[in-house]
């Protein structure tokens, strides 16, 4: 299984997430932008995934719940920024449980020999949001989410 890295260089407002995926660009890519298949990797696995908007254009909200077994509900929301393609992708980011923490995150998809690239740079507003980001389980989320897209891309191909 691939690794999933994360860094945050001390003193700046970036989170910056690289992984590999052994499948093509527009395959990663098509698992970003349909609901029905965002929903099934996006997060831990042992919350359920709402997606209530996704309208991957220019200018166009987006929001998803994760929910607890208990009923216990984590939103997030954002906009995109310029229309996605499968060279990458903008948006901001914010978690409603931290109001008025908003990053702006740029994907990009990167093919390599019939295998992606994923990069996301993740800009805060500060480090100390930056930081609140990382204390709140954030890698651990990316890392599981990630290995569950795996699962996911190996489903697509086969099928």
């Amino acid at each position: 299984m691939a690794t999933t890295k994360v860094s945050a260089e001390p003193g700046r407002p970036f989170i910056d997430v690289e992984r590999e995926f052994d499948a093509p660009r527009e395959l990663v890519f098509r698992c970003h932008m349909e609901p029905e298949l965002l929903k099934q990797w996006l997060g831990p696995g042992r919350l359920e995934m709402i997606v209530e908007r996704w309208e991957p254009r220019d200018g166009s909200a987006w929001r998803y719940v994760n929910r607890e077994a208990d009923g216990t509900e984590y939103g997030f929301h954002g906009v995109f920024h310029g229309d996605p393609s499968p060279e990458g992708m903008v948006q901001t980011f914010e978690f409603e449980g931290a109001p008025g923490h908003v990053s702006l995150d740029t994907v990009t998809f990167e093919e390599r020999g019939g295998r992606t690239i994923l990069r996301i740079h993740s800009v805060h507003q500060t480090v100390e949001a930056r930081d609140a980001m990382i204390a709140a389980g954030m890698e651990s989320g990316v890392v599981e989410g990630y290995d569950r897209l795996d699962e996911v891309l190996q489903g697509l191909a086969a099928a």
